[in-house]
């Protein structure tokens, strides 16, 4: 079992930035691939980023990328979105989930790929 909470979410001007925490708890933490969705007002969620266990593989969504950062950090249980250069319409819920996996290298884009979410947090950008 692995249960999520996110952190870091806010208003914010665009061009700036926010950095998102998502905290892990449970032993499986460092043997789960992970990765951020969002859910934009009206929208489906959608993917933004992934990462592996091994955090030596990352992807991201084509417009994310260049602009965000996943990134994790195994011995504090907390993966990471550092995101650059916000546009209004990054405006959404981003959500952090993870996914138990015996593959270092393994990551994941699919929504249904994940076992675990978090209840998400809310990201503004003005404009």
């Amino acid at each position: 079992q692995v249960q999520l909470v996110e952190s870091g979410g806010g208003l914010v001007q665009a061009g700036g930035s926010l950095r998102l925490s998502c905290a892990a708890s449970g032993r499986t933490f460092s043997s789960a691939a992970m990765g951020w969705f969002r859910r934009a007002p009206g929208k489906e969620r959608e993917f933004v980023a992934a990462i592996s266990w091994s955090g030596g593989r990352t992807a991201y969504a084509h417009s994310m990328k260049g602009r965000f950062t996943i990134s994790r950090d195994n011995a504090k249980n907390t993966m990471y979105l550092q995101m650059n250069s916000l546009k209004p319409e990054d405006t959404a819920v981003y959500y952090c989930a993870a996914v138990s996996t015996r593959f270092g290298t393994y990551l994941y884009t699919g929504i249904s790929e994940y076992d675990y979410w978090g209840q998400g947090t809310q990201v503004t950008v003005s404009s």
